[in-house]
């Protein structure tokens, strides 16, 4: 009798236990139904929107939001950015209930990026010890930053010679990554130590230093005339403003197929981001406004025409010549710099 008191106690308490722990949880009456196929969706398309009643509940009105922006079945995706994004649904039903319900979608480039080829104009010395990282011109010279713990560099060059003209060596904790030059301001990122630095272009004098947001990496950076972009070494590039260095926005680099992640030295070339990705030869052209990889630039046979040794490593480096209108590539610890055009 008193084992038999004592498990009717135990199960009357698990009961009402189990009732409290479940008391304030709301089960989801409504789940969001999209045309996505398995999630992703071309931006040529729109965007249907449904509700999927589970309980047959009377629905007042559904409002639907894409990535924080109010939206509606039958959205036009053609002007909106790639990538993956979230879909909230707020649904008021029976008079005065309300359910959130999330899901996403994956917004894809509408078509596959165009193949590009290249001619070499003219070959360069290059310091074959130089682990390059970052390479533009500004005012008609050209301007390196370097990596690896203990090696890292900031220099002007004479790309003709390859004679360094200014050089400064970064602390040895320091891990240099991507360079570029926006009124007579250098930027310069770090790998993994969260910091960024900026220098006079004409003394070299170290003037200030940034700190990364939600990108927690340094790769590459580029700029056009009112951004400077980030690369963190994922399919993000963020778009820093150039007086506070915050990350005010961001895009997502997509093809047809799926997301590119990688991204690394990246350049501004008429309009359009030229990225590296990291460990491959090939050069993305990128469409700042939505993310969109336009077109690829195969440079692997470029690896074959420079001294081979045991520290080679993969091309990186790409500077946009604005007075001969032509492209200069590099690698890391390549012998030689590339002035190349590109051709369809």
């Amino acid at each position: 009798m008193k084992i038999y008191k004592l498990l009717t106690t135990t199960l009357l308490l698990f009961v009402l236990l189990s009732c409290g722990s479940n008391s304030n949880q709301k089960k989801n009456f409504f789940s969001i139904t999209t045309n996505a196929d398995k999630g992703t969706i071309s931006i040529d398309e729109t965007l249907k929107l449904s509700i999927e009643n589970k309980r047959n509940y009377t629905i007042d009105s559904v409002v639907y939001t894409l990535n924080g922006k109010s939206i509606s079945d039958g959205y036009t995706l053609k002007s909106h950015k790639l990538g993956k994004y979230p879909i909230e649904a707020l649904v008021y039903y029976n008079g005065n209930d309300t359910q959130a319900v999330t899901s996403s979608i994956t917004i894809l480039n509408n078509t596959p990026p165009k193949i590009y080829k290249y001619n070499i104009i003219n070959q360069y010395p290059h310091d074959i010890t130089s682990y390059t990282q970052g390479l533009e011109f500004y005012n008609g010279k050209l301007y390196e930053s370097t990596g690896q713990y203990k090696e890292s560099k900031l220099r002007q060059i004479d790309y003709k010679t390859g004679e360094v003209v200014k050089n400064i060596n970064l602390a040895d904790a320091y891990f240099g990554e991507g360079l570029t030059i926006m009124n007579d301001k250098m930027y310069q990122l770090t790998w993994k130590s969260n910091t960024g630095f900026v220098y006079d272009v004409n003394t070299f004098e170290k003037t200030g230093s940034f700190s990364y947001g939600k990108s927690k990496e340094g790769w590459g950076l580029t700029h056009n005339d009112t951004h400077i972009y980030k690369s963190d070494g994922s399919e993000n590039i963020w778009l820093l403003n150039p007086e506070t260095l915050v990350e005010a926005d961001k895009i997502q680099v997509y093809t047809n197929k799926g997301k590119i992640t990688d991204i690394n030295e990246m350049e501004w070339i008429n309009g359009k981001i030229y990225a590296n990705r990291y460990q491959r030869n090939g050069v993305a052209i990128i469409n700042p406004e939505n993310g969109a990889v336009e077109g690829v630039i195969d440079f692997t046979p470029l690896k074959n025409k420079i001294t081979q040794h045991e520290k080679l490593d993969v091309l990186n480096g790409i500077a946009y010549n604005p007075d001969t209108k032509t492209i200069f590539v590099t690698g890391k610890r390549w012998d030689k710099l590339f002035e190349v055009e590109v051709v369809e």
